[in-house]
């Protein structure tokens, strides 16, 4: 799996790609790192404090406040993302065990594209799966935050919502980041806080996201790149 110690070093050759495709009526498009403010960093994640260790598992999430920041991981406009870093604890030996035993493997990770599909569903948050990354281990990883250049870019339509699958289980969380944090699951509502596999993982498959958390947040952000403008109409 291709890693790099900065998301920007990942995406530089996309970068130059898309540039040279748009030509000279358009210097190229606009990126930027979805969920990375400077007002509001990635906070801590939980482990290996005993009281406070925590991980997501067997679920597909996305943050939806942070600070004032609302909806951060949702674009407006057409486009790519090119890769994602994620903020990993690093629990210890004894509490490893327990998540590997709990969500039956090891630490894993992919990124999902999310879309309200056109038959929405009243008094429901539900969401499209529309395309998904590969999945990335973690075991490596544990206790940095390690950028990942997907191998694919995915294709993001406008007005899409950039989510955290976790097919197994993925130390990328505070417990208490503040009330001005909060979070959706694709967990049912009366298991929100339990363990079944839920993470959505079938492209064009519909789920509900009726699961809000308030304080935790998810640890992770996303290199969106915008569709260049056309200049000239067909």
């Amino acid at each position: 799996m291709p890693v790099v110690s900065r998301t920007l070093r990942a995406i530089l050759p996309a970068l130059v790609l898309f540039a040279m495709l748009a030509g000279a009526a358009d210097a190229g498009p606009s990126f930027r790192e979805l969920g990375d403010y400077k007002d509001e960093p990635l906070p801590k994640p939980a482990c290996p404090e005993p009281k406070t260790c925590q991980a997501i598992g067997h679920v597909t999430g996305y943050q939806v406040e942070m600070g004032k920041h609302k909806n951060p991981y949702t674009i407006n406009h057409r486009g790519k993302i090119v890769a994602f870093t994620i903020k990993l604890s690093k629990p210890n030996k004894s509490q490893i065990a327990f998540f590997t035993n709990l969500f039956g493997g090891r630490p894993t990770v992919r990124l999902s594209v999310l879309k309200k599909p056109k038959n929405d569903v009243r008094h429901h948050t539900d969401l499209r799966l529309g395309a998904q990354s590969e999945v990335f281990e973690l075991p490596d990883y544990l206790g940095s935050t390690p950028s990942f250049a997907l191998s694919t870019a995915l294709v993001v339509p406008a007005n899409s919502t950039i989510a955290l699958t976790v097919p197994t289980w993925a130390p990328a969380f505070a417990t208490n980041a503040g009330k001005d944090r909060a979070w959706r699951s694709s967990r049912l509502k009366g298991d929100c806080g339990g363990t079944t596999q839920r993470a959505q993982q079938s492209p064009g498959t519909i789920s509900y996201y009726d699961c809000f958390y308030r304080r935790p947040q998810l640890l992770y952000t996303a290199t969106f790149l915008r569709d260049p403008k056309t200049t000239k109409k067909g």
